[in-house]
């Protein structure tokens, strides 16, 4: 199926406990249907320190998040869209806003 979300797009978490927060995508997992978004789902991790001078300590990271929590903001209005595909006269697939229909680069 092809990818209605991609690394470096802007996402809103629309369930869960980080509902409302705005990222960018930092990896996507389709294996999984997940991805890895900025500032969502921070995990703390304890950690021992490493051989080779690796701190350790408590360490943030971003969790994966679930794909349908997730909407791609729209680029023309900034409000969270569902994603759809559009076919160019140059024969190119694109991603496309379906609330104001405007063609998602990336």
């Amino acid at each position: 199926m092809a990818a209605r979300i991609k690394k470096g797009d802007q996402v809103v978490v629309v369930t869960g406990s980080s509902k409302g927060t705005q990222g960018e995508v930092l990896a996507v997992l389709p294996k999984d249907d997940r991805a890895v978004v900025r500032g969502v789902a921070v995990a703390k991790r304890h950690t021992k320190p490493g051989r080779m001078g690796q701190e350790g300590g408590i360490i943030e990271r971003e969790a994966s998040v679930h794909l349908s929590n997730l909407k791609l903001v729209d680029p023309k209005s900034g409000k969270p869209t569902r994603v759809g595909f559009r076919v160019l006269e140059d024969g190119r697939k694109v991603r496309v806003a379906k609330a104001t229909g405007e063609v998602i680069e990336g």
